[in-house]
């Protein structure tokens, strides 16, 4: 596959069933394909998205000492501020060219997960920040929940399979700034090197410019670029897992600009879903069969969860 599939997701809210079954079919044969998908009609407006944007720019724009009284020790990271070059590619030790904030779940009066997740970080010198950003993440929170009801049916499962297991989940918005590069990078550093994603599925915004880039499964790096309406929706590690790679978790990167732009910077905003820390990955048994013989261990989300931070540097064993 040569470029990223789009998809409208007003196709499976719609009343018409046929409308709904398309959905389901083409965003199902994507990641099956290629594991990503431009996706339209979600629930994110404009306006919500400039403001997203602007109180981003702000908060990366506060001089570093500000900055870093938010970077949060002794949680990986979770939440607030990651400093620049701190997170690297998994089996890389050169730090990607990035610094990131975090905002996490915001659980449900009463949830048994209330005590499990650290506190949002509040930024006192900008009043809107979180604020806008409890907005956008709900909103790409919501997105997410159709998506996935469209997955489970695509691969057999109740069209709610996924929703108590996301409900309360420990789900993270991640606002990234790549700044200017200043220097030529060192041991071949780059904005984000190849990975493939943690979690359930990725909702990414920002990625209207070139910058992104998915390995197709001849090993060919393919652009991946929205529309200005368009978020981009990938396959995670997690449910790959969980449908015994049915659906693929695609390697994907952010390679640094031409050395003309070297001088400007990027911003892009992925929202990581993630179940509950108790939900079980085991490989489905709709997923395996005697040409697919089941490929991973059985697991908890959690345990995947923390496993993966340790290789990708955030937490120390």
């Amino acid at each position: 596959m040569q470029q990223i599939p789009s998809v409208d997701l007003r196709d499976f809210l719609s009343d018409n069933l046929a409308r709904k079954q398309k959905f389901v079919n083409e965003i199902g044969k994507a990641y099956e394909e290629i594991g990503f998908v431009a996706l339209k009609g979600h629930f994110l407006d404009d306006q919500l998205v400039g403001e997203l944007y602007d109180e981003v720019r702000n908060f990366f724009n506060l001089p570093l000492e500000t900055k870093a009284k938010y970077e949060i020790p002794g949680i990986g990271g979770q939440r607030g501020y990651v400093s620049f070059g701190k997170e690297h590619a998994k089996g890389r030790s050169a730090g990607d060219l990035k610094e990131f904030w975090h905002f996490g779940q915001y659980v449900s009066e009463g949830s048994k997960w209330e005590g499990e997740y650290p506190d949002n970080v509040i930024v006192e010198e900008l009043p809107k920040f979180n604020e806008v950003g409890k907005k956008a993440y709900q909103m790409l929170e919501k997105t997410g929940v159709y998506v996935l009801r469209a997955l489970a049916l695509h691969i057999g499962l109740d069209e709610f399979y996924f929703d108590n297991y996301i409900k309360d989940g420990n789900s993270i918005l991640r606002p990234i700034h790549y700044p200017p590069i200043t220097d030529e990078p060192k041991d071949g550093a780059v904005r984000a090197a190849a990975h493939g994603d943690i979690n359930l599925i990725t909702l990414l915004m920002g990625a209207q410019g070139k910058g992104l880039q998915v390995q197709n499964h001849e090993g060919q790096w393919i652009d991946a670029i929205a529309q200005d309406d368009e978020l981009m929706i990938n396959v995670g590690d997690m449910l790959s897992r969980l449908t015994n790679n049915k659906l693929k978790s695609t390697i994907h990167q952010v390679v640094n600009p031409p050395r003309e732009l070297w001088g400007t910077s990027r911003f892009s905003i992925p929202f990581f879903m993630h179940p509950v820390s108790d939900m079980k990955l085991d490989c489905l048994s709709q997923c395996i069969d005697e040409n697919n013989p089941k490929l991973y261990e059985d697991i908890t989300a959690g345990d995947f969860l923390n496993e993966r931070l340790v290789e990708l540097g955030l937490i120390k064993k």
